[in-house]
């Protein structure tokens, strides 16, 4: 069903999604977002020792997990969020904010209980972005003719990050035994090994003072030289990245889903039963109804969610090690000029986390980040050269990604 028009008379849903990825640094494509909106901001408390501890899955299982309960809190609207890898932004109009706000604090105390991660949420309100001489402008891009997800820029939703992080308009815990209506978030596929080398995740930032058109100059020439890797970098194979029973987020599932007559044991019962056909239905290339196995396959691989821009660019590549020292030099020359701040992590496979309430429509999400919690470490490594750091030694996680140049 579509909203109807608010009465600041913008909707994310009007914007015209642009199908060329580099078509998204042109300010052209953007529209500032009014001020009565709110910017939904979450991350995932110390997700660094998570990660190395071995639980990338779980914190990229809980920063999908805020966009699955903001969407399905209002009613699968199409809204505008980006997924960060240990967290996520999300744009939420005015008469969104309540029911938001809910979904949120239920979504803290949800990852807290019952995936042991400390989640720290805020609702940022627009207005005090732009009183701070920030906007937040959002556009569209189409990967797929199936799928749009939103870009930012502006430096808005950095801002909101810093205002989270501050404790400032914090989302406070609901009580104990809150459940988010996590409905359609799996995390099913095992990882996707690099076909071409190596997974190399990039954070790219404008650098403070920079010139504007310089800076956006050097940003689109990585965006191109990425896209030399085969199929522009999408690490998904074709085919989508391989599955077994029982899927290696089967715990995080069981987790996810509210409870069926308040038993664990139940719950653990019905997502096996349900992993279970569901990796039988698409090992045997099945068509149920609406729903064609091989398409929906076809459909995840063109969906994904690898490379984006919100405040700065975000890519998660297949690439040769050659490329992937092609890009780093790029950027470190306009480091080196002052025109950005960059982090990078190699490893050895992606991971996919989706959100799929509907498996037999076309509009399934599915967001893609380095195995070995490449956002988040490629992440640590800009904020180290913004503090003036030294670059921290890469960690290798369970030690899957041992062996990748870093």
């Amino acid at each position: 069903m579509t909203p109807p028009k608010p009465a600041d008379g913008f909707r994310y849903a009007d914007l015209t999604p642009a199908t060329d990825f580099l078509s998204i640094l042109d300010d052209a494509a953007y529209r500032a977002v009014p001020e009565e909106w709110w910017v939904a901001v979450t991350d995932v408390v110390d997700s660094t020792g998570a990660i190395a501890a071995g639980r990338y899955r779980a914190v990229n299982f809980v920063g999908a997990a805020v966009i699955a309960a903001l969407r399905n809190a209002l009613e699968r609207r199409d809204l505008p969020f980006v997924f960060g890898g240990d967290g996520a932004s999300v744009l939420v109009a005015p008469d969104e904010a309540e029911t938001a706000k809910g979904a949120l604090a239920a979504t803290v105390t949800w990852a807290r209980d019952a995936m042991g991660l400390s989640l720290r949420a805020a609702l940022v309100p627009v207005s005090e972005i732009r009183a701070a001489g920030h906007a937040v402008e959002v556009a569209r891009y189409a990967p797929s003719p199936d799928i749009a997800y939103a870009m930012f820029m502006g430096g808005g939703l950095a801002f909101a990050e810093h205002a989270l992080k501050q404790g400032r308009h914090a989302v406070a815990a609901a009580p104990a035994g809150a459940q988010p209506d996590l409905t359609g978030l799996t995390c099913r596929f095992e990882p996707a090994r690099a076909r071409h080398g190596l997974i190399l995740s990039v954070l790219v930032v404008a650098a403070e003072g920079a010139d504007r058109e310089a800076a956006r100059a050097a940003i689109a020439d990585a965006v191109r030289l990425a896209a030399e890797a085969p199929a522009n970098g999408n690490p998904l194979p074709p085919g989508a990245p391989p599955l077994r029973w029982p899927p290696a987020g089967f715990a995080h599932e069981v987790r996810a889903r509210g409870p069926l007559r308040g038993s664990r044991a139940l719950r653990r019962l019905h997502v096996l039963g349900t992993t279970l056909l569901a990796t039988a239905i698409f090992r045997l290339g099945l068509s149920v109804g609406a729903f064609s196995a091989p398409r929906y396959l076809d459909e995840l691989v063109a969906n994904a969610d690898f490379r984006k821009y919100d405040d700065g660019l975000r890519m998660t590549i297949d690439c040769g090690p050659d490329l992937a020292a092609r890009i780093e030099a790029q950027l470190q020359a306009a480091e080196a000029a002052g025109l950005v701040r960059f982090g990078l992590h190699r490893q050895a496979a992606a991971l996919t986390t989706c959100i799929t309430p509907v498996a037999a429509q076309a509009d399934h999400v599915h967001f893609v980040d380095g195995e070995d919690g490449g956002y988040a470490r490629a992440a640590q490594a800009l904020k180290a050269k913004i503090r003036g750091e030294p670059a921290a030694p890469a960690l290798t996680g369970r030690g899957e990604s041992a062996g990748v140049p870093v």
